[in-house]
């Protein structure tokens, strides 16, 4: 009985492991299918996130911005005269070192420092009591030289009566006659002595040479000064700066064209006919000061290859001060036709410059250019690449691109400022 129960009590424990694990494994079943069913609906979700993000940017950028609005302007065509500048400095039309030509003790100062002095005026006074003694000696010697030359002369007179008679050695006339030669040759030299005591007394007084503006005193009163040798003392100088002098330089190239324009009888002769010439100072925006060209120099230096030109101004006003930096313009060319535009609109692509133009369909079109000098109203001279009725792209030049599509706003181009305005 008892070997009979135990198989059947095994028999339902197996049963019931059987049932667990069935049932452990329908629910883990369960889980798995759930898992799935989670990852695909969140791939699902995911996707059409995706395709609803795709679109609204499809959208956004299909209902995208307008064009990029631009100012647009043909260039500036007329007709011009070019002027070429140059930089250079004043210098006094006359300058002198004021030195003194005879030695002594220095008097007087007779003028203020930096006053405008005549030619003649009293500068400097060396003490003149020497000079006046050794100008007294010279005269007493004078007159002894005169005396002397009196009595030679009736001397001579009584012997040469007496040889016409015979009563005379000849030996005794010539001697008589070699004095009366060297009393003529001491009054000679009593009065060179004379007029060179004359001269050094004269000479204490120091004169302006010229008419002009004086320095400051270089030696006060009471000092010694030295004159009348290569290391005479250098009291003052006087510089005349009415006229004044302006000196520049131009290249060997400029200076061809200058005179192939003068042969062509388009501009005037640079040495013969007066050029007009005009200046401006460090402080001023326009050429105000009028000149002319008076001279240019005879050669080319060789190390720097130009030639040094000279315009002459009156300066009555006494404005211009030997010294002073300025810059020159003259006529460079005969009137021609000229296309000028903005420097701010020119572009660079390493040695190459550009500018934007408007293309067919509003597209932007990329042109190089031959650039030419900057035109006294501020525009750049273009002299190749542009056509008169281009129409340039001059505002937003940072933004713009060969190619794109942008959407234009007539403008024009202000030649007095060199700027650019609107039209309205």
């Amino acid at each position: 009985m008892v070997s009979q129960k135990e198989p059947s009590i095994d028999n339902f424990v197996a049963q019931q492991i059987r049932n667990i694990m069935k049932t452990t494994n329908i629910f883990l079943s369960r889980i798995r299918i759930l898992a799935i069913i989670g990852v695909v609906v969140a791939i699902l979700a995911l996707l059409a996130f995706n395709t609803l993000d795709s679109s609204s940017k499809a959208n956004e950028k299909n209902v995208a911005s307008p064009a990029l609005s631009v100012k647009t302007a043909t260039p500036l065509f007329k007709k011009i005269t070019e002027w070429d500048e140059y930089t250079g400095r004043f210098e006094a039309s006359n300058r002198v070192e004021v030195r003194a030509r005879v030695s002594g003790f220095l008097e007087k100062v007779n003028f203020t420092d930096g006053e405008l002095v005549k030619k003649g005026q009293v500068l400097f006074v060396i003490d003149q009591r020497p000079f006046k003694i050794e100008l007294d000696q010279a005269q007493a010697n004078y007159a002894q030289s005169i005396s002397s030359l009196k009595s030679a002369q009736d001397n001579f007179k009584r012997v040469e009566s007496l040889r016409e008679t015979g009563a005379l050695s000849i030996e005794e006339y010539e001697r008589r006659k070699q004095v009366l030669v060297h009393a003529e040759a001491g009054v000679q030299l009593a009065q060179a002595q004379v007029d060179k005591a004359e001269l050094n007394l004269e000479f204490t007084e120091i004169k302006a040479p010229i008419s002009g503006l004086v320095s400051r005193d270089r030696v006060n009163e009471g000092n010694l000064v030295d004159g009348g040798s290569a290391n005479s003392t250098m009291l003052t100088t006087i510089v005349a700066t009415s006229p004044i002098h302006f000196y520049f330089t131009e290249s060997e190239s400029d200076y061809l064209k200058y005179v192939r324009l003068a042969s062509d009888g388009k501009r005037k002769s640079v040495r013969t006919e007066g050029l007009p010439v005009e200046i401006k100072l460090a402080d001023e925006e326009d050429f105000l000061h009028e000149a002319t060209l008076d001279f240019v120099d005879n050669e080319i230096d060789r190390q720097s290859g130009t030639i040094e030109s000279r315009a002459v101004l009156q300066n009555e006003d006494h404005l211009l001060e030997p010294g002073m930096f300025g810059k020159a313009r003259l006529m460079g060319s005969a009137k021609h036709d000229a296309i000028m535009i903005p420097d701010e609109i020119i572009g660079t692509n390493q040695s190459l410059r550009y500018v934007y133009v408007l293309g067919n369909n509003n597209q932007v079109v990329s042109k190089n250019v031959s650039l030419g000098p900057l035109h006294s109203n501020g525009l750049r001279i273009i002299r190749g690449g542009l056509a008169p009725d281009d129409h340039l792209i001059i505002n937003n030049i940072q933004k713009v691109r060969p190619g794109m599509v942008v959407n234009p706003q007539e403008s024009n181009i202000n030649p007095e400022k060199s700027g650019l305005t609107a039209s309205k």
